[in-house]
């Protein structure tokens, strides 16, 4: 197999209600797909951060400049292209993870759709469907809160996820637990909002049963959330601190981690997604796919990760319409709680002609003619 072209599409799809964590709101999700052609079958994947590196160092512009000039050349140029050889082809690239992934993935859905496999039957997938959680953005107050739970848990979610910040943590929190009882799967994302001095302060969590504290410290400081686990019950999880397997090692063996949040952008791909996924099961430790308001093209390739048998928490896979009005791509409809694995070939998914242009705000050719 070999390039022979790739576009970047940069599109802007309006979220049906603004999403707030401790580092920003969200009013709308802009990113780019990128459409990877070969001679031998075509490709879609979807960068996961966003236009500023607040999230994580890396942002849509960086991307491009990263993509254009310093990744692509590099598969491009190699002999033979295979999903495997993306990674040490660009080792000597530092860092860039998330730009690593959208070439990974795209390069990965055209060698699927050449063998007319799907992803979630190359990945090693035992589920033809997957709970579903949704995560709940800090409001302006708390009954609004419970507005936002008592829908969306109306609507059919398995688990609930409250973003916190200092001053919107402890009390929400009971203000849940109170309305919907002990009996409802629950957890809190920090998004790296708090310091090692607030353990005494986090430890007012323990009291309500929640499955787990998601990234409460410093992504860089394993060791304080090593020591933050000593002195809180709820078990700590980690997302933005796991950059592969052998960070997942480190963390599980210090401590640092009783469940791990995967999410495959982060990581580089899918192929060091499945290794985490299999390092954290080897140790025991529950893992869960994140998600990153994913477009319909991201939330497909989610999916085939979250059926793997390590999957044993429900993920932030949710709805289509969690977030959007109206995909890029066919909806991805809850039923009962769960939703459908995709089963086509490569990620299962195209983005759908006419909302793929009334979505894209602009295209760039990074190779080829």
């Amino acid at each position: 197999m070999k390039i022979e072209h790739v576009e970047l599409l940069h599109v802007a799809i309006p979220l049906v209600t603004p999403f707030r964590t401790s580092f920003g709101t969200m009013t709308s999700k802009e990113t780019f797909l990128l459409h990877v052609v070969t001679d031998a079958a075509e490709g879609w994947s979807e960068f996961a951060a966003d236009p500023e590196p607040l999230y994580c160092s890396e942002f849509v512009a960086g991307a491009q400049i990263v993509l254009r000039d310093f990744l692509i050349p590099r598969v491009a140029a190699l002999p033979r292209l295979t999903a495997a050889a993306v990674a040490p082809a660009t080792a000597k690239i530092k860092g860039h993870q998330l730009a690593k992934a959208t070439l990974e993935t795209a390069v990965l859905d055209a060698e699927l759709r050449a063998h007319g496999m799907s992803l979630a039957t190359y990945l090693g997938a035992v589920h033809d469907r997957v709970p579903a959680g949704v995560s709940v953005g800090i409001k302006e107050s708390v009954p609004a809160l419970l507005d936002d739970v008592a829908r969306y848990l109306g609507e059919g979610y398995r688990r609930i996820k409250l973003k916190i910040e200092p001053g919107w943590d402890v009390e929400p929190v009971r203000a849940v637990r109170e309305r919907f009882g002990d009996a409802l799967p629950l957890q809190v994302d920090a998004n790296t909002a708090y310091s090692l001095a607030d353990a005494e302060h986090l430890r007012g969590l323990d009291e309500f049963g929640l499955l787990l504290i998601e990234e409460p410290l410093d992504e860089d400081d394993l060791y304080a959330h090593a020591r933050l686990q000593e002195r809180i019950a709820t078990p700590v999880c980690l997302d933005e601190s796991i950059h592969c397997a052998r960070d997942a090692a480190a963390a599980i063996a210090m401590g640092a981690a009783r469940v791990v949040n995967v999410k495959p952008a982060r990581v580089g791909g899918y192929l060091e997604a499945r290794r985490i996924h299999d390092v954290s099961t080897a140790h025991g430790v529950p893992v869960w796919c994140g998600g990153m308001l994913e477009t319909g093209i991201g939330r497909s390739a989610n999916l085939a990760l979250a059926a793997l048998p390590g999957f044993t928490l429900p993920g932030d896979t949710s709805a289509s319409s969690r977030y959007f009005a109206e995909d890029i791509t066919e909806p991805f409809v809850l039923q009962d709680g769960y939703l459908p694995v995709p089963t086509g070939p490569g990620i299962g998914i195209e983005p759908l002609p006419d909302a793929l242009r009334r979505f894209t705000r602009a295209r760039q050719t990074l190779w080829g003619g």
